[in-house]
């Protein structure tokens, strides 16, 4: 049975409740125990600061600490130096130290050597200033800088200039020296490219196109599943090579032997013998499309890389498979040799670019700045560079870690391809048809070409899959979606004064990534 209380007994018993439900405020700080503070910050002094304790303290800080005698909370001993004296340094000499190995430290025995006039001198100048001397050196601001900065925050310096100290020989003097904005320089003046050539006879996209070394022919890869040999000079065809059983996407000639190799979306790489115009070798292990080849220049090895999301290292004459680069999560577009380290470089759809350990097989670094697919890649033939080109931009990079140099924007479409020739010119070739030509060194796009599709062929057609410079450099030869291959030559009649380089040195605002 429930026992009965007064009201008056509830309402009591709940205000007591209540009462001891709130009389402990755990919100409220805890109270700061003195002794474990001074502990406390005694440590972090030490830890932080632990290197400069020893130093003598400014007069201006004792100033705002409430004067020289203000001791020190916790513990450490402070250099107030002259009690309400400027603190200068005193140049003495060296310490007391006896004449000889052996002897005992003595007042008799200790020798002590006094600094010259002219030394003392030497070393006062190259003493950190005083604060006085800091003092002196301090001009105040004129109404014409007050006027100049005004609405520029407190730490921002003046556009082009910085408050620089100047520390020459331990003396720091307020300099104001003026830091140049970085401007791009000035690009070098290369001729404007014309197209005076088109060849056609693939009846499908042209997917790939390479130069042979002695410089008389060139050959092509296509979507009709052929390899056709051209004549360079003449454009005529001097023969077809068929095999491949889907688009042919790689094309390369050895330097070293007389062998042609080719890769398609068949998933076969193909050695062929171009004594006898028939495949030799064949190398099997790609899971998908193999989509770019490379040779390495001084051993017999080629680099094949594929959708599979993989690059295959072989042994030309074994056929073996040395190696099977893995680590891309996404289709190998393009792969690169050379023959100083990084030996292989791959771009991927993955976004990233991987340098390569030939030897290990495993990844040296791996370069993730592109924000889409990496379908190009390009080795400056002098420099130890390489560019690489995405959507997003062409982004310019240092060997053998991937150091970035510089972007190079505005060419706003996917890029198939990139070639660079000996004089710095870089060509870029896109999806849309367009190719755009750039000064290496600074980055300038001095020319953007479309070139007409061929008739009888869409508008829609108009795209550049590969390009390349033949040996001498003098010619650059596209492979296009209009199925025709596009010639194009530097314009001989062209000057400086004809077609002036239109630069103005902005200011620049690289982009790190």
């Amino acid at each position: 049975e429930v026992q009965k209380h007064s009201v008056h007994t509830l309402v009591f018993r709940s205000l007591k409740r209540t009462h001891d439900m709130f009389v402990a405020d755990n919100a409220k700080p805890i109270p700061l125990d003195e002794e474990s503070h001074k502990v406390k910050m005694a440590v972090k002094l030490r830890t932080d600061y632990g290197s400069v304790l020893h130093m003598p303290t400014l007069k201006e800080n004792l100033r705002e600490k409430g004067g020289p005698n203000t001791g020190d909370p916790y513990g450490h001993k402070q250099y107030s130096g002259n009690q309400g004296q400027e603190l200068e340094y005193l140049i003495t000499g060296t310490h007391p130290y006896p004449p000889g190995p052996g002897v005992a430290l003595t007042a008799d025995t200790k020798v002590q050597r006094m600094p010259s006039e002219s030394a003392a001198q030497s070393l006062a100048v190259a003493l950190p200033a005083s604060q006085s001397r800091l003092d002196a050196n301090r001009t105040a601001a004129g109404v014409g800088d007050i006027y100049r900065h005004a609405g520029i925050s407190e730490r921002s310096q003046p556009p082009g200039m910085s408050m620089a100290m100047v520390e020459a020989g331990g003396n720091k003097n307020s300099a104001l020296m003026a830091k140049k904005a970085p401007t791009m320089p000035k690009p070098q003046w290369h001729p404007p490219w014309k197209l005076y050539r088109v060849i056609s006879g693939h009846l499908g996209w042209v997917r790939c196109i390479a130069v042979e070394p002695g410089n008389q022919w060139f050959v092509t890869g296509s979507a009709d599943r052929t390899i056709k040999i051209w004549d360079l000079a003449s454009g005529k065809l001097k023969l077809s090579l068929t095999g491949h059983i889907s688009t042919v996407r790689g094309v390369i000639v050895s330097a070293r032997s007389p062998y042609l190799f080719s890769c398609g979306e068949d998933k076969q790489v193909k050695c062929w013998d171009l004594e006898y115009n028939k495949v030799i070798r064949h190398y099997h292990g790609h899971l998908s499309a193999v989509y770019g080849l490379d040779l390495h220049p001084t051993i017999d090895v080629l680099v094949t890389c594929s959708r599979d999301s993989t690059a295959r290292i072989w042994d030309v004459r074994t056929k073996a498979s040395v190696h099977t680069l893995s680590g891309h999560t996404n289709a190998v577009a393009t792969v690169k040799c050379q023959a100083a380290e990084p030996q292989i470089i791959t771009g991927s759809h993955d976004t990233t670019i991987r340098l390569w350990d030939l030897v290990a097989g495993k990844t040296r670094v791996t370069l993730t700045n592109h924000k889409k697919s990496v379908r190009a890649v390009v080795l400056h033939p002098r420099h130890y560079t390489f560019a690489s080109g995405s959507p997003d931009n062409i982004k310019q990079w240092k060997f053998p870690d991937g150091n970035f140099i510089q972007n190079l924007s505005g060419h706003n479409a996917i890029i198939n391809t990139l070639a660079v020739n000996s004089d710095g010119v870089l060509v870029s070739g896109a999806d849309n048809g367009t190719m755009h030509l750039w000064d290496w060194r600074t980055g300038y796009n001095f020319q953007r070409v479309h070139a007409a599709v061929q008739p009888g062929s869409l508008d829609s057609e108009s795209g550049i899959f590969a390009c390349v410079f033949d040996q001498s450099e003098s010619r650059l030869l596209t492979a296009e979606a209009d199925k025709t291959i596009k010639v194009y030559k530097e314009d001989d009649t062209a000057t400086e004064e004809t077609h002036p380089v239109s630069w103005k040195p902005e200011i620049i605002k690289r982009k790190r990534f």
